[in-house]
């Protein structure tokens, strides 16, 4: 008698995921399945899902790290499961932030001495900086405002319109009032004038962008330190500046040495930076940094006794991974400040020849400066036969992820495409990236002519109706440009700035 035996799915040896029941199901979506599955296929069939992502080193609308050496890799991958908190179990990796804190601070010329500790945190990103920087303005605010016997439950902050959408959630989560100082067509960082004038007793700081996310420009900080403290002291109040150096604080104290936008101006009292941004980290990593140890007060900053030592704390989260901080720290021995310096330098080069090749197709019309973070930012010069989103939307079958996204208000018909230039973008891909826009323009340029705005008519029917009266109006090419970038803002749910 021949005897069988049956082995169930769980038991098998799974030799082949492509022979097996798991690609003839779907994969759970709501609900944690019953049991369990080879981890062969569990990591196959994720695998191949991921596939449907785009490649992050073609995703020129971030500006966050992408690759780093393989020597970084190997030290992120061996601390991947340290966290942060257990700072009495991993004394080095804390000893490692503060290098990097202390380096920061030198970078911004704080006013520390050389074996002084500067005051500043590690941060998940820059996101988390911008809310304990605003926490600290707020709080030292209030604390003057109680001592003096004067109301404190208005507290606002003056920023320019274009300032990246966290701040907006630390104005939202805190109760803040957020005052905008709204940008014009042609202008588009914060008029310093603007901001010293919206002003007053209620505002707890000044925030100055250090690298728009639109065009990458430089804000003047030292121009608003000069008007602002001619206003403190006309007022007697002392108002101070954040600058919201996420993008451009790696960048401008390598290639733009003799600008003042740092500590050396007596207002800026704190300064946020992304070390996963151009302080070439991967993803999960900023850092903020405050002039003094008066800048912070120390109500904010909990101590606790956990895990066998008391540990001062200042985060909004607790438990963190401790691989970010330790490839900060790879990155400023390994490179150096001439290795940052180069590296940035490359960049920007890249950037003009990126600029250079697209001015060249005669279409488009350059909106970023030379001078700021590493990118191009351009528009159409004629939309009247297709749009910046649909050269955005046709660039992705070559693997090019390119944003197209509209202005803020008071220049939200201008709409752009916007390319970020990072350290691993080299020359060589900036002349395929040209090559590709070029032939992309060449083909929507061959294509039939759509109805053209030069000759759009809109009948206004309801108009002098008793009448019988029909009026036609011709709408001028900026008119229908507005009309087409309002629709494409609807579809593409208002975003109004890349991601960063």
């Amino acid at each position: 008698m021949v005897v069988t035996t049956t082995i169930s799915d769980s038991d098998e040896h799974l030799r082949s995921t492509f022979a097996s029941r798991y690609v003839r199901t779907s994969l759970p979506r709501f609900k944690i399945p019953c049991g369990p599955m080879p981890k062969e296929a569990a990591y196959q069939i994720v695998n191949d899902e991921l596939m449907l992502d785009g490649n992050p080193r073609l995703n020129l609308a971030s500006f966050v790290t992408t690759w780093m050496e393989p020597e970084c890799d190997k030290l992120i991958m061996a601390s991947i499961n340290k966290n942060y908190v257990d700072m009495d179990e991993y004394p080095v990796t804390t000893e490692l932030q503060n290098r990097c804190v202390n380096m920061i601070a030198h970078l911004f010329h704080a006013p520390v001495g050389d074996d002084e500790t500067a005051v500043g945190v590690g941060t998940v990103g820059s996101s988390e900086a911008i809310m304990l920087a605003g926490l600290a303005f707020k709080r030292k605010w209030q604390a003057k405002r109680k001592a003096q016997g004067k109301p404190y439950d208005k507290p606002n902050i003056v920023t320019g319109l274009m300032c990246r959408v966290c701040w907006e959630k630390f104005a939202r989560y805190f109760e803040v009032e957020l005052k905008e100082v709204k940008l014009r067509e042609g202008y588009y960082v914060m008029d310093q004038a603007k901001a010293v004038e919206m002003v007053d007793e209620n505002t707890i700081c000044v925030a100055a962008i250090l690298g728009s996310t639109l065009t990458g420009e430089f804000e003047d900080v030292k121009l608003l330190n000069e008007l602002l403290t001619k206003k403190n002291k006309e007022t007697g109040w002392d108002t101070p500046i954040h600058v919201d150096a996420a993008s451009g604080g790696f960048i401008a104290p390598f290639l733009c040495q003799e600008l003042e936008w740092d500590f050396r101006l007596p207002l800026v009292k704190s300064i946020n930076v992304s070390g996963h941004k151009y302080g070439l980290v991967y993803a999960g990593v900023g850092w903020v940094v405050w002039r003094s140890k008066e800048d912070l007060p120390e109500e904010l900053v909990f101590h606790i006794n956990y895990l066998g030592s008391d540990q001062p704390t200042f985060t909004l989260n607790f438990s963190k991974g401790s691989c970010q901080i330790i490839a900060q720290y790879y990155q400023f021995i390994r490179l150096g400040f001439e290795g940052y310096k180069n590296i940035m330098e490359n960049c920007m080069e890249n950037a003009r020849l990126l600029k250079e090749g697209i001015t060249k197709t005669g279409h488009f019309e350059i909106l970023s400066k030379d001078i700021g973070v590493p990118l191009v930012a351009f528009s159409l010069k004629d939309s009247s036969r297709y749009t910046v989103f649909q050269i955005s939307e046709s660039l992705r079958r070559f693997g090019w992820i390119v944003p197209a996204y509209t202005m803020p208000p008071n220049a939200e018909h201008i709409a752009v495409l916007r390319v970020v230039i990072r350290e691993d973008f080299s020359h060589t891909l900036a002349e395929r990236l040209v090559f590709d826009i070029e032939k992309v323009v060449k083909e929507f340029d061959e294509l039939p002519p759509h109805a053209s705005v030069k000759t759009a008519h809109v009948t206004l029917d309801n108009l002098h109706r008793d009448k019988g009266d029909s009026l036609n109006m011709q709408k001028s090419i900026v008119e229908s440009q507005k009309e087409i970038c309002s629709y494409w803002r609807r579809i593409s749910d208002k975003k109004t700035s890349g991601v960063c």
